[in-house]
């Protein structure tokens, strides 16, 4: 039998082993006639972007060749599993290419008429064409649904809810009911009540985030992806929302608490993982700047590795290094642990159990 051998410290256990890859999964025991490939350094499980975009640009939806190249460029920063948080093209086919990060799909977005970004989501014409139109994102993805939260509502002005308390509870029912999680885009406060009490499985964004609703979330365990490097665009929202001072202002409040709010949901154990929201305004490739904005949040440098690693990778369903697991491995010269900026340059990136 040939394989692969690795030998370095791997986390997050922190021990230095050996393994071997054979048909692209890991092995713990010798496999005789194995090459070895990585000798020393510290050995990761792949890294997870939990909020990406495959599918979107600067202007919307591109061409399938983009949308390749865009997860090319994950991948070539360690990112070798992607949770796809909405695209309006069809990426089933990158699914199938070796090359490319593995990729779990939400679907579409589901948003209502000029509530959300032109052309990227299904707009329903009426809140009650929700239930169905989650049951169709099931069949359609992979185990994911994503939901608009709240959005800027012209007439008023200012962010709100897109969807009745009741709505919600119907249609995150048949989301589980299918064997679906359902996550949704909250930037203000007004939304996220109502979202977790309809059962929601995951906050985007969160920005807007109290202590009554990081109490809810912590208890009923619903994670939280802050795209805190996202939220970094927020005062240029703000500032090119002339028409609408109210929601100017608010989305100006929102980021001067964002930081507050993040280290109180880490501080009460919520469930926090690492997403760039990379398509659109943010450049593919920047898991490790989202890694370090969690640090600075709150999160031990290990939390925030194990936030884009292992802890994620087990969130998706998807196991660390261990027997039998898919050898999707970034290997690093020094601890990471001790340098978040040793994530910037891989010695080597295993993908299905080939070296890239």
């Amino acid at each position: 039998m040939s394989g692969l051998h690795l030998r370095g410290t791997v986390l997050p256990d922190g021990e230095a082993r050996d393994l071997w890859v054979v048909n692209g999964r890991v092995r713990t025991k010798p496999v005789p006639g194995a090459r070895t490939v990585v000798d020393g350094g510290f050995l990761l499980p792949g890294l997870v972007d939990a909020h990406c975009h495959v599918g979107i640009g600067p202007k919307g939806p591109v061409e399938l060749a983009e949308a390749a190249e865009q997860a090319e460029i994950d991948r070539d920063t360690g990112t070798l599993l992607i949770r796809d948080c909405g695209s309006p093209i069809d990426t089933r086919p990158l699914q199938e290419r070796l090359d490319l990060p593995r990729i779990v799909r939400a679907g579409r977005h589901l948003a209502r008429p000029k509530r959300y970004i032109p052309y990227l989501g299904v707009e329903l014409t009426d809140q009650e064409l929700l239930p169905a139109a989650v049951a169709e994102q099931v069949a359609y993805g992979d185990g994911w649904v994503k939901l608009v939260g709240d959005w800027i509502d012209r007439p008023t002005g200012d962010l709100a809810p897109l969807w009745s308390d009741e709505v919600l509870a119907q249609s995150i029912k048949i989301a589980h009911e299918g064997g679906a999680r359902v996550t949704a885009h909250v930037f203000g406060e007004d939304a996220i009540p109502g979202l977790l009490a309809a059962g929601i499985d995951c906050i985007e964004h969160g920005t807007g985030l109290t202590d009554a609703t990081i109490a809810d979330m912590a208890e009923a365990g619903t994670a939280l992806v802050p795209t805190l490097i996202n939220v970094e665009n927020f005062p240029s929202i703000a500032s090119a929302a002339t028409k609408y001072p109210d929601y100017a202002a608010h989305m100006t409040e929102l980021y001067r608490r964002a930081p507050a709010a993040i280290s109180a949901a880490i501080e009460a154990g919520v469930r926090v993982f690492a997403g760039t929201d990379a398509g659109g305004g943010i450049e593919h490739g920047r898991i490790v700047d989202e890694i370090v904005a969690l640090h600075r949040a709150g999160m031990s440098a290990e939390q925030a590795i194990g936030a884009a690693s292992w802890a994620a990778r087990e969130w998706l369903g998807y196991p660390g290094l261990v027997e039998g697991a898919p050898a999707d491995i970034v290997v690093y010269p020094s601890d990471p642990r001790a340098d978040l900026e040793v994530l910037r340059s891989p010695s080597a990136i295993m993908l299905r159990g080939r070296l890239i």
